[in-house]
């Protein structure tokens, strides 16, 4: 996942709402979002690679997402997969604290990594490559792509205003994709500089990113309701572009 904004208790009548897109090569299998088989509360995607996921939430309220940090060269290939930190959440009953305090604990053995979590009540967020300290968020905007929380990229900063505005749409999801479809190249001026070639930088610097086997694989709006309402609408997209599914899950959560 290389961009996420997310509204947290800032709509009246939306305490959580999401919008996001993952990045990812296209030869990775994954399966579109859905309610999991061996841990049915849990909606969301699924690497099929490693067995993980990148965004997902549960009937319980249990939300977590995640984006990769972006650093040339540091790639640990050896490193545990970063999907399960947000699938060992959601399948599991740890409360945000103390679930970010094991994975404090165990930071060191990923590749870099933003995670959020949160139980409806709490929304918590921490990275390895940080300062080491989780933060618990109060109501806000915020936003993630692949360096640390609200840094102020061009496209997250552009998304962010987007989704700021398409809050006021709420219940209506065109707003959102809207914003999670734009293609701008920035300009090479404000290109940040994270270690990989400048083509690279230019080809990621868009919202939406496309070229030759890599690009955004799937564009996520979620949203819950105050009455317990969740929905996690999900485009997938195939190797030219193009639209290449569609879900749409509705349901209430138990408590």
């Amino acid at each position: 996942m290389c961009l996420i904004v997310l509204g947290w208790r800032v709509h009246a009548d939306y305490p959580l709402v999401v919008a996001a897109n993952r990045d990812e090569f296209f030869a990775r299998p994954s399966a579109a979002a859905a309610f999991w088989a061996d841990a049915p509360p849990l909606f969301a995607g699924r690497d099929l690679e490693a067995g993980g996921t990148w965004l997902g939430i549960t009937r319980h309220q249990r939300f977590a997402a995640l984006t990769n940090y972006r650093e040339g060269g540091g790639q640990h290939p050896e490193a545990r997969s970063r999907g399960a930190l947000v699938a060992d959440f959601l399948t599991g009953d740890a409360s945000p604290a103390d679930y970010l305090a094991q994975v404090t604990a165990t930071a060191a053995q990923y590749n870099g990594f933003n995670l959020f979590v949160g139980d409806g009540e709490r929304l918590g967020y921490f990275s390895n490559r940080g300062d080491g300290r989780c933060q618990w968020l109060p109501p806000g905007i915020y936003g993630l792509s692949n360096h640390l929380l609200d840094t102020p990229w061009p496209k997250l900063t552009s998304a962010k205003a987007a989704f700021t505005a398409a809050l006021t749409t709420l219940p209506e999801t065109a707003p959102f994709f809207e914003l999670l479809a734009d293609r701008e190249i920035v300009p090479d001026a404000h290109l940040p500089e994270t270690g990989v070639p400048l083509a690279w930088e230019r080809i990621l610097s868009a919202i939406f990113v496309w070229t030759n086997g890599y690009g955004t694989r799937a564009s996520t709006v979620l949203s819950r309701h105050r009455d317990g309402r969740i929905r996690l609408s999900e485009r997938g997209f195939a190797a030219d572009g193009s639209v290449a599914g569609e879900v749409d899950g509705a349901f209430f959560s138990l408590r």
